[in-house]
């Protein structure tokens, strides 16, 4: 059973590698200019990027294998004050770059698309924009020249009161995303809405790979067992040609059990891989969620490498026997 680990978005270990930095609608405003302010935010869309490329170089030296661009890469994309500019002409050769050592590498790679993007919306115009808001992280992985294996990752949204009307809502609206979208979406379950068992069971029924939150399932876990749901999410996967992807995270403190601790605890992994191993004993992946990014990966490694059974392949990657 091999296992691979990745991070999220940025690196506390690199000085100046923000790959998010970002300008605020007020402070754009200010610029008389309104051309001069486009230049600005594509100037700083440009660096954001070259971070990005950056840590993506750290990782891969560190044999980190799974990484999650932010979704902040471009400051005001989609805003109405940055409508009928092109980002995507401004920016190909740095996308190009990215998606170059992507390839290269063969790093398996994602986006999370932030919590406004609600395809279940009861309103018309948030789940028109949420599907704008896809297309554009497609967009993204188009100018990287990523194929479908590069995936977004969502929730399912909000219950507004009735699951199981919102889940059937998410169902209707799912028929506007766009096929080539479609293609690059995953599931993942919430810490405080819908339960691993509801969202495999969508997934299961539109054909979604779904990305199992240990966490979540942890904060909310339904009346399911994982021992009967692990098979069938990863069977989600089956048509991807990837292997399945879990999050993992520690809880802060028991007063704060939903929020997400500086590092992972290795106890809160281990009971998940022995059940793997046992029922199972499929590859998959695991992207760390913790407050310390890309040094929470490596603190990881290195208290799997000392987990009794595991066989460090490299600094990222593992066998668990």
């Amino acid at each position: 059973m091999k296992l691979r680990v990745g991070f999220v978005a940025m690196s506390v270990n690199l000085k100046n590698a923000t790959p998010s930095s970002t300008m605020t609608v007020t402070n754009f405003n200010k610029i008389i200019d309104r051309e001069a302010g486009l230049r600005k935010l594509t100037n700083i869309a440009a660096k954001n990027l070259q971070n990005t490329l950056r840590i993506l170089r750290h990782a891969h030296a560190h044999d980190i294998h799974l990484y999650r661009f932010t979704s902040k890469l471009i400051p005001m994309l989609g805003h109405e004050l940055t409508e009928g500019w092109n980002f995507w002409s401004k920016l190909g050769p740095e996308f190009e770059e990215v998606g170059k050592f992507v390839r290269d590498t063969g790093m398996r790679v994602s986006f999370h698309p932030d919590h406004y993007t609600i395809l279940n919306s009861k309103s018309d115009e948030v789940v028109a924009n949420s599907i704008l808001d896809m297309e554009r992280h497609v967009k993204m992985f188009e100018l990287m020249g990523l194929d479908e294996r590069a995936k977004l990752v969502m929730h399912v949204g909000g219950s507004f009161k009735d699951k199981a009307d919102s889940l059937q809502r998410f169902e209707e609206n799912w028929a506007s995303v766009p096929d080539h979208v479609k293609r690059r979406v995953t599931l993942e379950n919430d810490d405080k809405t819908y339960t691993a068992l509801e969202t495999l069971e969508l997934c299961e029924r539109l054909g979604i790979p779904m990305v199992l939150d240990i966490h979540h399932h942890r904060c909310n876990p339904g009346d399911e067992e994982l021992r009967d749901l692990v098979p069938r999410v990863f069977a989600t996967w089956e048509p991807t040609g990837l292997v399945p992807k879990i999050h993992v995270s520690s809880p802060k403190s028991e007063e704060d059990p939903r929020h997400h601790a500086d590092y992972i605890d290795i106890q809160d992994l281990v009971p998940f891989l022995d059940l793997v191993h046992e029922i199972d004993n499929q590859d998959f992946d695991i992207m760390v969620e913790a407050k310390q990014k890309d040094d929470s990966a490596f603190r990881l490694a290195a208290d799997l490498a000392q987990v009794e059974g595991m066989k460090k392949i490299d600094g990222g990657t593992f066998e668990y026997k």
